[in-house]
């Protein structure tokens, strides 16, 4: 009974491809410059709504602090923290996706 499974485990193994080696490139479809390009301007577009998010909920929080509105301040201290995380993650992006790459490259 053992002899008959030690055939199947060796086909199943033959099916299995030992080294695959595949890295991202630029060339292998059109459009490429241009994606970069657009995820660019995406990138530039976050980065300066991120600084206007900041900018009125810095506003806010004055507002909320000098009319004694404690709500109406809160609202513009999470309002800076998440303009300034959103300006974070807008501005290491590239940095983030290479690192997990080289992450997922060791697995």
């Amino acid at each position: 009974m053992f002899e008959l499974a030690s055939p199947l485990m060796e086909a199943s193994a033959a099916l299995v491809p030992l080294n695959i080696d595949i890295t991202p490139n630029d060339s292998g479809l059109p459009g490429i410059g241009q994606l970069q390009t657009i995820v660019g301007a995406v990138m530039t577009v976050g980065l300066i709504l991120s600084v206007l998010a900041l900018i009125l909920s810095a506003i806010v929080w004055g507002f909320g602090s000098n009319s004694s509105n404690p709500h109406l301040a809160s609202r513009g201290k999470v309002g800076v923290l998440v303009s300034c995380g959103a300006a974070v993650l807008c501005g290491a992006a590239v940095t983030l996706i290479n690192f997990f790459w080289a992450v997922g490259q060791q697995v």
